[in-house]
């Protein structure tokens, strides 16, 4: 093995050193606030603590529930379904590594925080089943890796941004069961080329939604067989009237004639 070589290695397992002995600072303060603002109600991350938030990992093994490592950086967080409250907090957008986000089948509320745009490793975002209120942040767009964005089942309102039919990895999105409003973005369901275009089913359950390819609203304005009805009972409302004004005008001129021609007799001598 030559100089070079054994070089070349011993730089290589110092780099690993350095990776699993110390943490990322940005994991530290990113895992630190989102603790800070979740409530854990059933003790489900118990081992959540600042000692283990300083070092969270190690190479690819991880010491924290719902947390995946790698090469000593936080690289998923899947914490599904275990009844936590509290909101989610910014500085998620300090774990810079993340590519997966799990929050879904909890009970947090508050709004999805823009600074998520900062994720620009996220490839899939699952929040759904929450209480999730405000507005999709149209900043998810920076997140030019989402394959994923799954929301359905909480409480957002607002439009869907135009922007994210841009997402050329986009492969799932669900906002249904929502409280969203306005037109469908047409990037979302005419997408060019081999882009996938998403169904109704990822838009149903949002009462002020409307477009392609929802069905039309029900109770929201007339429809074209009422517009005809109402035009035709229009018409032959005015045919009747107008009848009717015609057979007035009528009679009375026939009274006036009939008067006229009264006074007319009353006038001529007899003979």
């Amino acid at each position: 093995m030559g100089l070079w070589t054994r070089h070349l290695l011993l730089l290589l397992l110092l780099s690993l050193l350095v990776c699993t002995c110390f943490s990322d600072p940005s994991d530290e303060l990113c895992l630190t606030h989102l603790s800070e603002s979740l409530l854990d109600p059933t003790k489900s991350l118990q081992n959540w603590t600042k000692t283990t938030f300083s070092n969270p990992c190690s190479g690819f093994t991880s010491y924290l529930q719902g947390a995946t490592c790698n090469n000593g950086r936080i690289y998923k967080l899947s914490l599904s379904n275990l009844s936590l409250r509290g909101s989610i907090s910014p500085f998620l957008a300090n774990c810079t590594n993340l590519q997966a986000l799990d929050l879904s089948s909890n009970a947090l509320t508050g709004a999805i925080p823009p600074d998520l745009q900062y994720l620009v490793n996220l490839a899939v975002l699952n929040l759904s089943s929450n209480q999730l209120t405000g507005q999709i942040p149209p900043q998810l767009t920076l997140c030019a890796y989402l394959n994923v964005i799954d929301l359905h089942d909480n409480l957002l309102t607002g439009q869907i941004p135009q922007q994210l039919g841009i997402l050329a990895r986009l492969s799932a999105f669900d906002v249904s069961n929502n409280k969203l409003s306005g037109s469908i973005p047409t990037s979302l369901v005419n997408r060019s080329g081999n882009l996938p275009r998403f169904n109704a089913t990822s838009f149903d359950g949002n009462k002020d939604l409307y477009g392609y390819p929802l069905p039309p609203l029900k109770n929201k304005g007339l429809s074209v067989m009422a517009i005809v009805g109402i035009g035709l009972g229009s018409g032959f409302a005015s045919l009747v009237l107008s009848f009717t004004g015609v057979c007035i005008w009528l009679k009375v001129t026939e009274h006036k004639m009939a008067l006229e021609e009264g006074k007319i007799n009353h006038l001529m001598p007899d003979y």
